[in-house]
């Protein structure tokens, strides 16, 4: 199953839905407000996520005979609990769009990391789509404008653990999804629960429902996240992640009626073109095949 040929195409579907569950999600905690402590809402992201995915534990028990890598599989989960707790902690401090903004230098980082850790080949196209797309970010939000706080100092914390989590998902190709699934969300419930209990605040019934979605939403884009790395190519799936910007803008509008810029715009038209650009480029590669 390792050695199964990369289709940029389903890499490419997969990680869409990715973004637009973890859109969803984020925006769910940012509905939540800075009220409540980011680990406590990664224990509780982390546990539903695991009682949901609880009957195919069960169905799949076969899997986890042979856990490949496991001292990866930990690190992997390590860094996630870092990226998680760090990611609620600026979300609630931080405009949808600038936390998008800052969260999209990521994919240049990343494909670093894959090219140097992971050896894997980088086109031309790949890197020049990358930097239009970072280009158009910067223009559509205009981060320099956002006054320094802890969650921007958050922010940079975030984009380096997720880039190295992205590694580690991408080294890990081998591993059935449903061990992978298991090891992040039993992981990152352990590793959260001693400071979700240190800080905990009572949680009003109202809340439940959020919270259950926030749970629901995650698990279903770690799976989609996972299926998305096993098919596309870094390069290519790096580039589409900008995708997000339009995605998270349209969710602060419309949910939480922050208006973008006059720079959105041209900004944004950046951001799609260079994303259509690798996907039709992935398009036509495929047929030739």
């Amino acid at each position: 199953m390792t050695n199964a040929p990369r289709d940029n195409l389903k890499g490419g579907a997969w990680l869409l839905a990715d973004l637009s569950l973890n859109i969803w999600s984020l925006s769910l905690v940012k509905w939540l407000g800075a009220d409540y402590p980011a680990a406590q809402v990664v224990f509780f992201r982390a546990l539903i996520g695991f009682l949901v995915i609880s009957p195919l534990i069960l169905k799949n028990a076969e899997d986890f005979r042979r856990v490949p890598q496991l001292s990866l599989q930990i690190m992997r989960v390590t860094l996630s609990a870092v990226t998680l707790v760090a990611s609620f902690f600026a979300i609630a401090r931080l405009p949808l769009a600038i936390f998008t903004a800052i969260s999209f230098t990521r994919p240049i980082i990343t494909m670093l990391m894959v090219a140097v850790i992971l050896r894997e080949k980088i086109s031309l196209r790949g890197w020049l789509a990358a930097a239009i797309a970072l280009t158009g970010t910067i223009i559509a939000v205009n981060p320099s404008a956002v006054p320094w706080s802890w969650g921007l100092a958050a922010m940079v914390l975030v984009v380096v653990s997720a880039s190295a989590v992205v590694v580690a998902t991408r080294a890990l190709r081998a591993a059935p999804p449903i061990v992978m699934m298991t090891f992040y969300t039993v992981g990152l419930t352990i590793l959260s629960a001693p400071i979700a209990a240190l800080y905990w605040e009572p949680v009003p019934p109202e809340h439940f429902v959020a919270l259950f979605l926030i749970g629901c939403f995650a698990q279903a884009a770690q799976f989609c996240f996972l299926r998305a790395h096993f098919h596309g190519t870094a390069g290519y799936l790096s580039v589409l992640s900008y995708m997000s910007l339009v995605l998270s803008v349209t969710v602060g509008y419309a949910v939480f009626g922050e208006v973008p810029g006059a720079s959105f715009a041209p900004g944004a038209a950046l951001v799609v073109a260079a994303s259509l650009w690798v996907t039709l480029n992935s398009r036509s590669e495929a047929q030739k095949m």
